[in-house]
């Protein structure tokens, strides 16, 4: 259907990148005999002064294990501007992008981000561009697919930093905090808290309070265990209070969270008197080579991706959904946010077992049945 094709990557680096590159390139001249441009910098790279690769199977050769992307990427720029904590579309940058893809007869793009890059990819769909999008992000959190790539590999980071650190916990008697990744959601945390054996997990869906979290801790401390380890996400919140940010952002770019785990140790150190700590992990997880389950489910995507557009599918999103590949609307997956059910499986594991969220006492979830008292 398509003599040649555009492949973008958009928003922060996540491992499995370079592995989808490789796989649409592959598929792309090996399978429908199509040629392959990969726009630089994201969809920077199509404004003013074009910047573009030629992208052929030897081009990608040794990709696979390969960290970042290629390609480069960016997570702010003229795309979208951000007015009172909404994100607006600039029509010239979005029409100027149009015209160059035109004049570099792109006929089609694969587009690879999350959320952001893909309400941007959906903006060139609405407007009529042929688009298929690839999920990537390591918190997880797309909608409409049950993993993400990169996430698995992040996974690993933060559950080796929650090994690693519970053994100097364990060995000097302190509070270590570990601040991870997760925005919106606790997907890392979570996952991560239960893989390395956290004592306390402290997620956006979850509010909690220091009341509950030193119980915790004092509880342990009787039971003979004087240290505690807990795994916070960055964009967990204190009950009644909001989320903690480095960056108060621009009209090009987010405000940009972080600072959560040091407030908690701060605040933990002021009410036990007990040595703390806090490791924050940042930007250790999008970097270095993917894991083997990354590598595999990336390939696949950039694979599928490519079919998908050879028949049609524009408009659309590769997902992963019971253990099948299949397509979903742009809009779908770009409309919510996925987040942990705060009485979800994992949730109620984490519990059963001793974990703790640090729910203040009779605080209640809109989504609750009774087990966050």
């Amino acid at each position: 259907m398509y003599k040649q094709i555009g492949v973008v990557t958009g928003g922060g680096d996540a491992p499995g990148l370079n592995a989808v590159i490789r796989a649409v390139v592959r598929t792309a001249v090996g399978e429908f005999g199509m040629k392959v441009i990969g726009i630089e910098d994201s969809f920077e790279g199509l404004l003013g002064e074009t910047q573009t690769m030629k992208l052929t199977t030897k081009a990608v050769s040794g990709l696979l294990p390969r960290g970042g992307t290629v390609l480069g990427t960016r997570n702010s720029g003229s795309f979208c501007e951000f007015v009172d904590g909404k994100v607006t579309f600039p029509e010239g940058s979005i029409n100027g992008a149009l015209e160059n893809l035109k004049n570099l007869e792109i006929e089609a793009l694969i587009v690879i981000g999350g959320d952001g890059t893909l309400a941007i990819a959906q903006e060139f769909s609405k407007r009529g561009f042929p688009i298929v999008g690839v999920p990537k992000t390591i918190d997880n959190d797309l909608a409409a697919t049950e993993l993400t790539f990169g996430f698995m590999t992040a996974l690993d980071i933060a559950t080796e930093a929650l090994d690693r650190l519970h053994t100097t916990a364990a060995s000097h008697d302190r509070v270590m905090i570990l601040e991870v990744m997760g925005r919106h959601t606790g997907w890392i945390a979570l996952h991560a808290g239960l893989a390395g054996s956290a004592d306390v997990i402290l997620i956006p869906e979850i509010p909690f309070s220091f009341e509950s979290m030193i119980q915790k801790i004092n509880k342990r401390e009787k039971s003979g265990s004087r240290f505690t380890n807990i795994v916070v996400a960055e964009g967990a919140r204190e009950v009644g209070k909001s989320e903690f940010y480095q960056d108060a952002g621009s009209s090009q770019s987010a405000p940009r969270l972080g600072g959560i785990g040091d407030y908690i140790r701060q605040k933990i150190e002021e009410m036990t008197g007990k040595e703390s700590r806090c490791v924050v992990l940042g930007h250790l997880q999008r970097g270095g080579s993917p894991n083997a389950f990354d590598r595999m489910l990336g390939t696949s995507f950039g694979a599928c991706a490519v079919r998908a557009l050879n028949e049609g599918e524009i408009g659309k999103m590769v997902a992963l959904q019971a253990n099948t590949i299949i397509t979903v609307p742009l809009a779908e997956a770009v409309a919510n946010i996925k987040t942990v059910a705060a009485d979800g499986q994992l949730v109620r594991t984490a519990r059963d077992i001793g974990i703790s969220f640090a729910t203040p006492k009779g605080f209640k979830s809109s989504v609750s049945n009774g087990l966050l008292t």
